[in-house]
């Protein structure tokens, strides 16, 4: 989630070279860029002018200390060296052995198992509803203009990520709707159009309220008041502090939560507007509203019943509320909820494995975990008297921001995740506790393209994640 969701985003470690003018940055950069332009040529263009003109800015006569430290953060953050740093490591070792030295470079394009659209496919009908987290970051908005640099967004980082290693899927490059921009209302119609075609039932939209303040609304605001956005969707409050870590510890907040009751009561009044629209996803009639960390509320069970209070008030109904899960140790239905969500990849334990890998251990100080292990111990635990919701999620990987301090799950395989949705699915069917409307499966997610699981199409795989999401969903 960039929610302050799971790791940092790349902001201080590099530093600008003190070689040469901006022109001579410039140049070098550009020939950079000609060795990058397979994976995102107008993205990769864009970013290293971007860079060059940083550079030089920083050069200039007369600069306050307060914006030349401004102008190196910006340069930091877009940096290629700060992912070259880790990934040369493999290199410098093999010319040490005598070995010709290649930089690591990204997979072949086009994955065997590529699948393109298929415009053919009939309307599906599932039983069980898969629901998509989805990101609504994809577009500039003035807070992250003024903490990462004007135009800043997701794509930033996704576009400048490098493997870090031979064999690491890096960057991730998207078709269909290519670098997409969500201040363009036909972005999320056809988003919609090609997540129904493929057996996807809902959004869960991640929603960012920070005691009265909103951030990345625009898109949902547009999305309400288009119908044309055919695809029901519920909210989930992503309810951390926002950091330079963007993991939602408390180094350098950017803007924090401040609980009350009075806000509580506010909140709910903001978003019963959604809860009110015919495309809300209701369970047993009762609007769907998920939390991500139920636990940092104060007074949580006075929380819940000002949010079920309000709801009532505003004409939304009763509540179906899920506290999504930390760990299988959380039961948040103590809390008042209703239900628990697991979110993978929270929760899960397997062995690191980065000690294995040819990474410079000075300078990474992440993790790598193997996807089918990762799998395995996820279809392991067991659901018994949780009321719990679970979740799949493609190959987990935020290299694109946060390169030394990385989490990642390698060796994604396509059957592996349809075969992980499959069994969630036949669960979602088979559960005790569960009625009809509460089949439900999610993904992790539609989206999130810096931290590498997605369900919207790329390079490398095509429309084979949502194939194989489709595949499962209706079963054989």
């Amino acid at each position: 989630m960039n929610k302050s969701a799971m790791e940092e985003t790349a902001t201080t470690d590099a530093t600008p070279s003190k070689e040469g003018d901006a022109a001579g940055i410039l140049a070098r950069n550009l020939a950079q860029m000609m060795v990058d332009q397979a994976a995102s040529p107008w993205a990769t263009l864009v970013a290293h002018i971007k860079l060059a003109l940083l550079q030089g800015a920083a050069r200039l006569p007369g600069l306050t200390q307060k914006r030349r430290e401004k102008l190196k953060r910006q340069i930091a953050k877009r940096d290629p060296a700060r992912f070259l740093s880790v990934a040369m490591h493999a290199d410098r070792q093999a010319g040490a052995s005598g070995v010709a030295v290649q930089m690591p470079t990204a997979q072949p394009l086009a994955a065997p198992d590529f699948k393109p659209y298929d415009p053919a496919l009939p309307d599906p009908s599932p039983d069980v509803r898969a629901i998509a987290f989805y990101l609504p970051q994809f577009h500039p908005f003035p807070e992250n203009d003024a903490w990462w640099g004007k135009g800043f967004t997701e794509w930033t980082n996704v576009g400048k990520a490098r493997p870090l290693f031979p064999g690491h899927y890096q960057p991730h490059c998207p078709i269909h709707l290519g670098y997409y921009d969500l201040r363009l209302p036909e972005v999320m119609v056809e988003q919609a159009r090609i997540a129904r075609q493929y057996a996807i039932s809902g959004f869960a939209y991640h929603f960012y309220w920070f005691a009265g303040k909103t951030l990345m609304e625009h898109p949902l605001r547009t999305m309400l008041g288009n119908p044309a956005v055919d695809m029901p969707f519920f909210l989930s409050w992503a309810n951390e502090n926002w950091t330079r870590r963007w993991d939602g510890r408390d180094e350098a907040v950017l803007i924090k939560q401040n609980y009350s009751p009075d806000d509580t009561r506010a909140m709910m009044r903001h978003i019963s507007e959604y809860m009110r629209d015919p495309r809300y996803i209701r369970v047993n009639g009762r609007a769907v509203f998920s939390v991500y960390r139920p636990r940092q509320i104060p007074d949580l069970a006075a929380t819940v019943d000002i949010w079920r209070d309000e709801a009532r008030r505003q004409g939304v109904g009763e509540l179906y509320l899920i506290g999504i899960q930390r760990s299988l140790a959380e039961d948040h239905r103590q809390d008042g909820f209703d239900a628990n969500l697991e979110f993978t990849p929270h929760g899960i334990e397997v062995t690191e494995l980065s000690a294995l890998l040819p990474l410079d251990h000075s300078v990474f100080r992440g993790k790598v975990h193997d996807y089918d292990a990762s799998v395995a111990v996820a279809l392991a635990q067991e659901d018994a008297g949780l009321a719990r919701h679970r979740c799949a999620m493609l190959g987990w990987d935020n290299t694109a921001r946060s390169p030394d301090r990385a989490t990642i799950h390698l060796d994604f395989k396509i059957k592996t995740y349809q075969d992980w949705v499959t069994e969630l699915c036949r669960r979602a069917r088979s559960d005790a506790w569960r009625s009809p409307d509460e089949r439900l499966v999610f993904i992790n997610a539609w989206n999130e393209w810096a931290e590498g699981t997605h369900l919207e199409p790329d390079q490398r795989y095509g429309f084979a994640y949502l194939d194989a999401t489709r595949q499962a969903v209706l079963g054989p």
